[in-house]
C-alpha cells in the first residue's frame, strides 16, 4: 500500500477516530451499553437515505434470477462472512437450491472462522472462483466492502463487468472506489465507528440490514411467498415442522390436524399443501397448478381461463 493509500484509507468515515469516544474506557458497562445502542440507533435511518439505490439493485437481481441467473455476494472478513451468512440461509427458508445465492470470502471457508485479512489486499483473488461457476451475464455479483476500496471485492467486481454480469457495490463510505466499478452502487454512509476502525459494529450491522432487504425482497419477487408466509420453507426438523403446520394453518384455516396430514400428503412441500387444501385437490393436481402459475400460489389459486 502507497503512502498515498494509507492517507486516503484513514480519511474514510469508518476509518475516522472520532474524539467524542476518546474515554470510553472510563465509562462504566451500564454507560457503554446506553452510548452504543444510542449510536446505532442512527443505523437504520443511514440506510433508509440510499432505498432507491437498493430498490435498483433488486429490480434488476430480480429479472435476472428470474431468467436462471444466480446472485454472488465477495467480501472480505466480516463482509465476507455477512455475504456468505445471508446466501446459506436462503436454502432452508426459500426452499432455492444450492448454487444459486452463493458467497464467496477472501481466504475460503477457514476464513468464516478465523480472520485471514491479508487476503483481502489480492484484486484477483475472486476471479478463479467465478470462473469456475462460469459467471455469465444472467448473474449479479454484489461486491461488500465497509471502506469501499477492497481489492477483492472491486477485482470480483470488474471481472463482473468484463462478462456482462450485473456488478453492484455495497459500502458504508460515500464516492468509495468500488462504486467506478458498479452498475449500481449502495453507499451508507453510517459514520464512525464508537471503536475506531471496528467496522464489525455499526458498519457491519448496516450492511447485515441491506442484505436483508436484498435476499428477502428479491425472493418474494420471485414468488416464494404467500403473502408474509415462508411456503417455501424445508422442513428438516421439529421446529420447521411445526413452523410449517402454522403457516398451512395461516394460510387455509384449517386445525392443526388437518395441516399436518396435508403437509404429509405433500411429501412436506408446504405450498402444495396450501394449494391442496385451498382448492380442494389432489398433491398432483396441486403441483401441476403450481407448475402452471411459476410455483406462485396466488396465481396457482386463480381461476383457469
Amino acid at each position: 500500500m502507497t503512502e498515498s493509500q494509507k492517507e486516503n484509507l484513514g480519511q474514510l468515515n469508518t476509518e475516522t477516530i472520532d474524539p467524542r469516544y476518546s474515554q470510553i474506557d472510563f465509562l462504566t458497562t451500564s454507560e457503554l451499553l446506553k452510548l452504543i445502542n444510542e449510536n446505532d440507533q442512527g443505523v437504520s435511518l443511514s440506510v433508509g437515505k440510499v432505498l432507491p439505490q437498493i430498490e435498483q439493485a433488486i429490480l434488476e437481481i430480480t429479472k435476472r434470477m428470474s431468467q436462471g441467473g444466480r446472485l454472488i455476494y465477495v467480501g472480505a472478513g466480516t463482509s465476507g462472512r455477512l455475504g456468505v451468512l445471508d446466501a446459506s440461509e436462503c436454502i432452508p427458508t426459500f426452499s432455492i437450491p444450492d448454487g444459486v445465492v452463493i458467497g464467496l470470502i477472501a481466504g475460503g471457508d477457514a476464513a468464516l472462522r478465523k480472520g485471514i485479512e491479508g487476503a483481502e489486499d489480492n484484486r484477483d483473488g475472486a476471479i478463479p472462483e467465478l470462473r469456475k461457476l462460469d459467471l455469465s451475464k444472467q448473474d449479479t455479483v454484489v461486491g461488500i466492502a465497509a471502506s469501499g476500496r477492497t481489492p477483492y471485492a472491486i477485482g470480483a467486481m470488474e471481472f463482473a463487468r468484463s462478462v456482462g454480469a450485473l456488478s453492484v457495490a455495497l459500502t458504508c463510505n460515500p464516492n468509495s472506489e468500488m462504486a467506478k466499478y458498479a452498475d449500481v452502487a449502495i453507499e451508507i454512509d453510517s459514520g464512525p465507528e464508537i471503536l475506531a476502525g471496528s467496522t464489525r459494529m455499526k458498519a457491519g450491522t448496516a450492511q447485515k440490514l441491506v442484505l436483508n432487504m436484498i435476499s428477502t425482497v428479491t425472493m418474494i419477487n420471485l414468488g416464494k411467498t404467500f403473502g408474509n408466509l415462508m411456503v417455501d420453507l424445508q422442513v428438516t426438523n421439529v421446529k420447521l415442522r411445526d413452523r410449517a403446520i402454522r403457516i398451512i394453518q395461516a394460510a387455509t384455516q384449517v386445525d392443526a390436524k388437518r395441516a399436518e396430514a396435508a403437509l404429509l400428503a405433500a411429501n412436506n412441500q408446504v405450498k402444495v399443501a396450501i394449494v391442496m387444501l385451498l382448492l380442494q385437490v389432489t398433491p398432483t393436481e396441486a403441483i401441476s397448478a403450481l407448475e402452471s402459475a411459476n410455483s406462485r400460489v396466488r396465481e396457482a389459486l386463480k381461476p383457469q381461463q
